[in-house]
């Protein structure tokens, strides 16, 4: 039996696993099982604490609902750091490790705070031809690879079908990409839509999306940091930086990590 906790970081859902003792070992058809909304728990991805390997808090290992491991998740890295503060009852801020670089969490009241790995891959003004029309699209690494459209109508947008026609075109392969759509809403807000790689469709929410559209929007408009995004889910979250010669430091990502329930399954 596998005992999880069930967390939310903007709709964004994720199942989390404590695995410090190393006993889990979860095939990668048992955490698509897990994430499945039809016949398993339900979630966006799965994330494991581990113990760390190179003198962090901890080891954050990341799933897709597909069960392919990823470099790393926005989102799931606030809930994962809620979540690894209240199983170890460690106070003060939390670092943990990923395979995009080591993150730290700090906790500010009911938000979590997140200090993203410096982005990179940064292209503006590609002119790609997918779903029938050519495009302009951006993209960014955040810790993993985003494609970045803006639109002037965000709701008529088919984020599924052109999102996915972005996620598999051959400018981002072997890998592909994470698909965003933008539209402006005031000087420091953007709202967004994401289809996201891995889950294969659109979801409430994308992190690291939010941090690839932030920037991408700062380039194109000169907007301050912070750049207020509102998802799909309906929270507006904070993705702060600084903007130096060769790129950006000090990215960071701010918004709510929920706990939703506790339970037991049979892996």
């Amino acid at each position: 039996m596998l005992h999880f906790t069930k967390m939310n970081g903007a709709g964004n859902d994720f199942v989390m696993v404590d695995n410090r003792d190393g006993k889990s070992a979860l095939t990668g058809a048992q955490i698509a099982r897990l994430c499945d909304r039809h016949r398993g728990i339900g979630a966006d991805g799965l994330l494991a604490v581990e113990p760390a390997q190179n003198g962090a808090h901890f080891r954050m290992r990341y799933y897709n609902a597909d069960g392919g491991e990823a470099e790393m998740c926005g989102n799931g890295a606030r809930c994962f750091g809620r979540f690894a503060q209240r199983i170890s009852g460690q106070a003060g801020d939390i670092s943990f490790e990923t395979q995009a670089g080591v993150i730290t969490a700090k906790f500010l009241g009911d938000l979590v705070q997140i200090q993203m790995s410096k982005p990179h891959s940064l292209r503006l003004n590609d002119k790609l031809h997918a779903d029938g029309e050519t495009h302009f699209v951006h993209s960014v690494n955040t810790g993993v690879p985003h494609a970045v459209v803006f639109v002037e109508d965000l709701e008529g947008t088919d984020v599924r079908h052109l999102g996915h026609a972005l996620r598999y075109h051959e400018h981002f392969a072997p890998k592909g990409t994470n698909a965003n759509f933008v539209r402006q809403r005031a000087a420091d807000t953007i709202a967004i839509r994401t289809y996201e790689r891995g889950v294969e469709d659109e979801t409430l929410a994308c992190g690291t999306g939010m941090v690839a559209c932030a920037l991408i929007f700062h380039e194109r408009t000169g907007a301050p940091s912070p750049v207020q995004v509102q998802v799909r889910g309906g929270e507006t979250l904070r993705i702060g930086f600084t903007k130096t010669g060769d790129g950006y430091l000090d990215v960071t990502l701010t918004g709510p990590a929920d706990f939703v329930f506790d339970g037991t399954v049979s892996a």
